[in-house]
């Protein structure tokens, strides 16, 4: 109390009659002050950030159509070719997603090698129908329990590849989806000089339900459009688990899966490898599809969480960049903030430059589209992932739980309580 006391006394505010109150209704006075002023500073901020994500959603929605006119070089030989389908669990459309590789349209000899880590995987089943529904396909299944790492993914890699007769592998993730002529375009990509490694940009194919539509709106209408930026403005070095290709020779020059079998970003890894090597990463025009089947919101928000923070450890300073991105969200924040303003327009120019992009994306690359009210929920679930993914460093995949460390390995801590055939069979990320 004495020192409540010199402090009200030392106030220009104070009387003997007041007293006590009187400071005190100066004192939160200044706070009040204080904080209007950081909260109209906090609202600028937030409208600037929408602004230049205005400007982003248009360029991104010029730079698709541009992608989509770019020729892929056509196969001039037709090498042997081993697919590896690392599998763990089922999924809806499993058995459709995988046929596609059988139905190839390449003449050359095409091996096909699957492989789980468990007798008891109900993905054995899948692949002894697709055995028996393309006899003719050059298929083999590859059961081994064996481990190398923490990376279960890679490690089952590892046990595939022992199987691989061919030069030129093929690393796919299980929900991928693939056009007839997917390998030849491949192919002809990594017969261009330099090129050591080719990948793929992926769009949604969603399954009925909410959950997994809004999943295919993170991926066509924010991952799509962040990366046809970042590689335009050489910001973006990616490498996509949707389609790995390479060369034997190549893999074994970066030291093989043995190299990223604890990364939690394997498939960003090797094509860093492949960059140091003095090799190209090629990502031609061309797009495969990426199955969502999610079933829950559960499901949806951990996938997002662990597909945001892996891209936050591996590229720290890109992610932070992409939080621009929200327009949408930062308007919305900058009005929460400042108040009903003239610059709370921006708001709607947020939403048209927003639906702008959705429309030159759905053109261009045939996506689904998505009702109007989808949109702008999206772009809130995708801006509150971005700021939850700060806060930890642990990622959840198939019913467990990894810490990342420093150097973006994975470091086992335990089991969660959650089906594991719940999420998609494909890569940790």
């Amino acid at each position: 109390m004495t020192v409540l006391s010199y402090a009200c006394e030392a106030c220009p505010t104070w009387d003997k009659m007041a007293g006590f109150h009187a400071c005190l209704a100066w004192g939160w006075g200044d706070v009040d002050v204080f904080f209007v002023e950081a909260t109209g500073v906090a609202s600028v901020i937030c409208y600037a950030a929408a602004v230049c994500g205005c400007v982003y959603a248009l360029a991104a929605g010029l730079l698709a159509r541009g992608f989509v006119r770019t020729q892929i070089t056509p196969a001039k030989s037709f090498p042997s070719v081993t697919i590896l389908k690392p599998l763990h669990g089922t999924e809806p459309g499993l058995l459709a997603n995988l046929a596609g590789f059988c139905v190839q349209d390449y003449p050359g000899p095409v091996q096909i090698v699957f492989g789980v880590e468990d007798h008891a995987d109900p993905a054995i089943d899948v692949v002894c129908n697709l055995i028996a529904e393309f006899p003719d396909c050059d298929i083999e299944l590859v059961v081994n329990s064996v481990s190398h790492g923490t990376n279960r993914k890679v490690s089952n890699l590892i046990n595939l590849a022992a199987k691989a007769r061919h030069d030129v592998l093929v690393l796919s993730d299980s929900d991928i989806i693939v056009d007839p002529d997917y390998l030849q375009n491949i192919v002809g990509v990594l017969d261009e000089p330099g090129v050591g490694l080719v990948t793929c940009l992926y769009r949604s194919a969603a399954a009925p339900g909410l959950w997994a539509r809004l999943a295919a709106a993170a991926i066509d209408h924010h991952f799509l459009p962040s990366v046809l930026v970042g590689l335009k403005l050489g910001l973006a070095k990616p490498c996509f688990g949707s389609t790995i290709a390479l060369r034997k020779t190549t893999l074994a020059m970066i030291g093989g899966f043995h190299s990223v079998v604890d990364q939690l970003a394997d498939d960003y890894a090797i094509g860093e490898m492949v960059r140091r090597a003095g090799l190209t990463v090629a990502i031609p025009s061309l797009t495969v599809e990426h199955a969502c089947t999610h079933q829950t919101a559960r499901d949806l928000f951990h996938h997002e969480l662990r597909w945001a923070r892996t891209i936050r450890f591996v590229d720290a300073f890109g992610f932070i960049g992409t939080g621009v991105t929200h327009a949408f969200p930062l308007a919305l924040l900058g009005t929460v903030l400042g108040g009903i303003t003239p610059a709370s327009i921006i708001v709607i120019a947020a939403l048209a430059c927003r639906f702008s992009l959705q429309r030159q994306l759905d053109r261009a690359l045939g996506l689904q589209s998505n009702p109007f009210w989808m949109g702008p929920f999206r772009d809130m679930l995708s801006c509150a992932v971005f700021f939850v993914s700060f806060f930890g460093r642990a990622v959840e995949w198939r019913g467990r739980r990894y810490a990342v460390l420093a150097d973006n390995t994975l470091a086992y801590t335990g089991e969660v309580s959650r089906n594991a055939n719940s999420v998609p069979s494909g890569a940790l990320v």
